[in-house]
């Protein structure tokens, strides 16, 4: 079902991912709010200056406001309706979740279900929010299906997003919110997070600093250009999740349901060793590596790949963005936003 909208909340909007997606609704003449509690997770500095860019274009404007606070929050809603929200903010990062674990609890359990309450009593559209490949956990059958069991975190990180998938789920059931989790697949690209393998590897390199190689470089990942997760995540908020009326609660599929809720894959669809991807990295930058092996990080997966089936059949879309192209987009704006 087609969903148009003309005013959308977006969480996060200082993030990485919040920021590109804002960017481009104000392009396409949505009216955006862009909520962000500015958090020092990593340069609180980066965040302003994304925030810098979108404040400078017509139709944005910017509450500073933690998820966490319901008050706050509920003022919001009741300030302005929203036709569609989309959850970017939860706490990113799977390291982190090994020694700051309260704070997926208060950003990514709280929050979400603060965001929950106040999209039912005020009549939001479509709630649109970022789940993470991350759930997929102890799988190995790949490529990672939507259809797939998926009770087998191996962070907390994990666990706090399939937590929201089953919160969003629960409202989809018993209040009839359409919602529609995204499983994001190693995002990269320019004005990215600082504590993901891109940004850190490109800026210990240019500083002749050895980058950790993690697993001595025997990990997969199915990285995700930035402009290809904002295009997917667009064209889902276009369309209202359907309950699935083959769905049967004898032989159930985790990844439809009887509700108005879906679940989609976001990713590359094309796995690449760690080391082609530094290898890329270094063909961009002119410079060579040093690498430091280092075993398997506690809480972390040695592969991810995303089966997109049902992102191509619903919205039509399949990401295509080679690595070669992205990090030499990310390379260029590094070395001009750093002055390197």
């Amino acid at each position: 079902m087609t969903f148009d909208f003309k005013t959308a909340l977006v969480t996060g909007a200082a993030g990485f991912i919040g920021y590109s997606l804002c960017k481009r609704l104000l392009a396409d003449g949505v009216r955006v709010v862009g909520l962000d509690n500015l958090n020092d997770y990593y340069d609180v500095n980066l965040k302003k200056d994304r925030l810098a860019q979108l404040e400078a274009l017509p139709g944005f404007r910017f509450v500073r406001q933690d998820l966490a606070d319901l008050k706050g929050l509920e003022a919001l809603f009741q300030s302005q309706s929203f036709d569609v929200v989309v959850n970017l903010s939860p706490q990113a990062g799977v390291r982190y979740s090994l020694v700051n674990p309260h704070a997926y609890v208060n950003a990514n359990i709280v929050g979400f279900v603060n965001i929950l309450e106040c999209c039912r009593h005020n009549g939001a559209g479509h709630l649109v929010f970022a789940s993470s490949s991350s759930v997929y956990g102890a799988n190995t059958r790949m490529p990672f299906s939507v259809h797939a069991n998926v009770d087998h975190p191996v962070s907390l990180y994990a666990a706090s997003k399939k937590s929201n998938e089953l919160m969003a789920h629960t409202y989809s059931h018993l209040y009839q919110l359409p919602c529609t989790g995204l499983r994001f697949f190693t995002v990269y690209g320019p004005w990215g997070r600082p504590d993901m393998a891109l940004f850190l590897f490109t800026k210990a390199i240019l500083e002749g600093r050895p980058i950790q190689v993690f697993n001595h470089g025997r990990m997969r990942r199915d990285f995700t250009y930035i402009d290809d997760i904002v295009e997917g995540v667009v064209r889902v908020m276009h369309r209202l999740p359907a309950p699935d009326p083959d769905w049967r609660g004898d032989a159930p599929d985790p990844g439809t349901s009887y509700a108005p809720y879906r679940n989609y894959n976001i990713g590359n669809n094309n796995p690449v060793e760690l080391m082609d991807f530094i290898a890329a990295i270094e063909q961009a930058l002119g410079m060579e590596a040093q690498k430091e092996m280092l075993p398997m990080q506690p809480g972390d997966v040695p592969a991810t790949y995303a089966d997109i089936d049902d992102l191509m059949r619903d919205v039509d879309f399949k990401p295509s963005t080679p690595i070669e192209t992205g990090i030499a987009k990310f390379i260029a704006w590094y070395r001009d936003y750093y002055k390197v």
